[in-house]
Formats: structure tokens, sequence, C-alpha cells
């Protein structure tokens, strides 16, 4: 017997979280449970127009192939004859953007438990042979507890396994590495790059080579040093000039961990999550507060129909429908 997984029926639209080029993301409730959970809704018309289809395939692959902690988990994925939709566990802190956003920047202790949490992350995802290639802030999200977790893998690339597997010119401009810039292929070291350059952001609340011109911002990426403000340890200064190395074969990786500024960090504890976040984001309230209002403001329908049209299913996207809960066994159709 064929397992249909399951259909926009079995769950209740509650509001709009997020907004993306290609969809939007919805707070829903599961209705045989009452769990709350993320739904990421994406228009097949757009993906198709805008070449986006295998990016989406890529980010289904891996969402079922890697189960971590620190990664977001996918618990159903389905289509209809318009849209493609995933959903997600709910991490209901929001993004580390929006937190960053109204702190204007952290203190060393947050920036670097965030930055813990996303090694361990990169770390999973590299032993899988997969790259990231879209770290920053609209892309961590922080749980109920307070640990951060990777989101949106459309970007991600599969089987890695040298410094010059991958091609493609994309990413976020503030986060690309010098050797994407470069168009000379790429591979794990991108990500530990964007951490540099993440972290940089989180301790002052700029990217370190910011700039509003796109051309300047790669001149400074291929050619500049950052400037530390004095406020910035020597400890954390070391580590993120690891990072930042602009020659990717010198550039530093999973080493990281073994630098000065994290070595209060428990990483054994941590990936158990048996430490205490130095924050925790308000969850209680109601109104969902760690969300933008402009998103809220958004009416939370699926204009696509509530019901699945599995005639509608195109070679396409065939294998896309996914189960993953307590209840059921893992299983893709």
């Amino acid at each position: 017997m064929v397992d249909r997984g399951v259909s926009m029926d079995d769950f209740t639209l509650l509001s709009v979280i997020g907004r993306g080029t290609y969809g939007k993301v919805l707070l829903v409730r599961k209705n045989t449970s009452g769990e709350l959970l993320a739904m990421k809704m994406l228009r097949k018309k757009y993906l198709s127009k805008r070449n986006q289809v295998e990016h989406t395939k890529t980010e289904r692959s891996v969402l079922e192939k890697v189960q971590h902690p620190f990664i977001v988990k996918l618990k159903y994925a389905f289509q209809n004859a318009k849209k493609l939709y995933f959903v997600l566990e709910y991490c209901p802190g929001g993004e580390l953007f929006f937190h960053l956003s109204r702190a204007h920047k952290f203190t060393e202790e947050r920036a670097k438990f965030y930055a813990a949490c996303i090694v361990l992350a990169l770390e999973k995802l590299h032993s899988e042979n997969i790259i990231y290639r879209d770290l920053k802030p609209e892309n961590v999200l922080i749980d109920s507890q307070g640990f951060a977790k990777l989101t949106d893998f459309g970007l991600s690339k599969e089987n890695i396994l040298n410094s010059t597997g991958a091609n493609s010119f994309c990413g976020t401009p503030e986060y690309l590495a010098p050797e994407i810039i470069r168009k000379r292929g790429h591979g794990k070291a991108v990500d530990w790059w964007a951490l540099g350059a993440l972290i940089f952001e989180m301790l002052t609340g700029l990217p370190p080579f910011y700039t509003s011109d796109r051309q300047k911002l790669f001149e400074n990426i291929l050619e500049n040093n950052p400037n530390f403000p004095s406020f910035i340890s020597e400890e954390a200064k070391c580590l993120i000039e690891g990072l930042l190395e602009k020659d990717e074969e010198r550039r530093l990786g999973e080493g990281a961990k073994n630098y000065s500024w994290f070595k209060d960090i428990n990483w054994e504890k941590l990936l158990r999550k048996e430490v205490t976040p130095p924050f925790l984001p308000n969850c209680k309230q109601e109104g969902l507060p760690n969300f933008e209002d402009e998103f809220k403001r958004i009416p939370a329908v699926d204009s696509a129909g509530a019901e699945i049209n599995f005639s509608a299913q195109s070679p396409t996207y065939q294998g896309f429908t996914y189960v993953n809960s307590l209840e059921d066994s893992l299983q893709a159709v």
C-alpha cells in the first residue's frame, strides 16, 4: 500500500512568519497532534522560471539526509499542482537576524555560543560532503531553549569531495568567500569563511567588508582585511582572521574548535544540549514576539487550494513526498 503522506487538510494555518523570493513560511498546527510547525510554501511556476528546480530538490535531499541538533528537522514534504510544501520543526525564537537587528551587537559570550552551534552543524554537513553556502543571520533560527539551528538549504551542494567541486556563483554578497567571487571552483572552505563573517557581524553589527556598492564589496573581500574595533578580544580577532583567510587552502576549518576563543565550550555537552544558552527567547507571549510584524500582517492563506492532487505530481518532483514523525516510519514515496 502506498503511503499518501499528508496534505493541507492535515494542518491549520495560523500566521505568516517569513517571506522569501519563491514563497512564504507559515506557522501551522498539525490537526491530529496539535504540534506547531513551520510550513514553507514554494510556487512551482517561480521555481521553474528562475531555474531553482534543482536547488529545491537538493534542499529536500539534504533535509532528509542530515539529522542534527543544530539543523532544522524536516517533518513532512508534499505537493499539489501549483506548490511544493516543506513542513519543518518550528523555532519560536525566530531568526538570529531579528535579535541581532534589535540588539545591534551581541556580547562575545552570546556570539560564541551561536557560533559553536553553527560549527557543529557545519561539521555534520561537511562529514556528509555537503556544503551549505548560505550562512547568514536570516538563516540561523533560535529554538525555544535558545539554541541555534541552520535552515534553508536551497543553495547547498551535495557530493563535494574537494576544494573545487562546486562552481555556481551563489550566496549572499556580504558572506561570499573570495574563491566564489573569482569563479575558479570552491568547496567546504566557503562555509568557514561565512562563519568568520557572521561572527564579526554578531560582535560589531555589520559584516566585515560591508558597503552598499557591490563592486566595492567584492574588491574589499578580495583585497582588504577587516578593521577590528578595539572592543573585540584578541581571541575573537585571532579566530576571525583564521576564518577570513583569503587562501582557502590555508583557511581555518574544523580546527576552529581548538582556538582559545572557544576554550570554555564543552563540545560534547553542547552537542547533547546539556549546556544553558546565554539568551532565552520570549516564546510565551501572545502575538509571536520574535517575528517581524510585516510578515504577520500577511493573510495566512494558501491560494493553491487545500486538496493535494496526486495526478499533478509531475516527474520533475517525483519522490518529493516525505514523512518523518514518531508515529510514522521514515519513508519517501
